[in-house]
């Protein structure tokens, strides 16, 4: 496999998944400062919260090259669309899933499969866990799976490893008083992926 080809499907695993707190929308970290117990006080309303439109980007990185795309992912408990914009999709690649079935639009035509694992491993040779990002992007581990998991001064997550992914929490955003993460670093052996989220919209279901 080519390493642009690998850097195009780390990006759509960035890119896939599969919602009933409200926060509201932000593109810049409000000034108010996180305090030690508020992850505790909040988490309710962060697993709640699964109905969102996030506006970000990725930047992928292996030992041969690195690249990166915008996204906006739009999600709820039933349906996901996320647009990938940029060098990584080489253009504009779209991942949508509803029913138990999920497909991918891009340049060369639309492949379905039921599943985003599936539907990589089929178009592209090899699959990743992407519905795990659903959990992950909110600052939680995805459920039913084993984990490890650290945390910061402050009681936030600050670390997370799970199926064979390690997750580093650097930066957060206040939503209207609940705080939901801003930066992320993932890896997985060589692959090196940062998002970086500029916006939190919370969707109405």
């Amino acid at each position: 496999m080519t390493s642009s080809l690998r850097l195009s499907l780390g990006a759509l695993c960035l890119a896939t998944l599969a919602g009933c707190a409200t926060p509201g929308s932000t593109t810049s970290q409000q000034s108010t400062e996180r305090s030690d117990g508020q992850w505790q006080q909040q988490l309710d309303e962060v697993k709640g919260f699964t109905s969102w439109n996030l506006i970000g980007k990725v930047g992928l990185r292996t030992p041969q090259d690195s690249t990166s795309a915008n996204l906006d992912w739009r999600q709820t408990p039933w349906q996901y669309r996320l647009l990938v914009t940029g060098p990584i999709g080489a253009g504009r690649s779209t991942l949508e899933g509803r029913d138990g079935r999920v497909s991918l639009t891009n340049s060369e035509g639309r492949f379905e499969a039921d599943s985003p694992e599936e539907l990589m491993e089929q178009q592209l040779g090899w699959s990743l866990p992407v519905s795990n990002l659903t959990d992950w992007v909110r600052g939680l581990p995805a459920e039913g799976q084993p984990h490890e998991s650290t945390e910061d001064s402050l009681g936030f997550p600050d670390t997370l490893s799970q199926d064979g992914w390690e997750i580093d929490y650097r930066s957060w955003h206040n939503v209207d008083g609940v705080w939901l993460p801003s930066r992320l670093v993932m890896t997985y052996d060589d692959l090196r992926a940062t998002l970086v989220v500029n916006q939190w919209e919370a969707l109405e279901e």
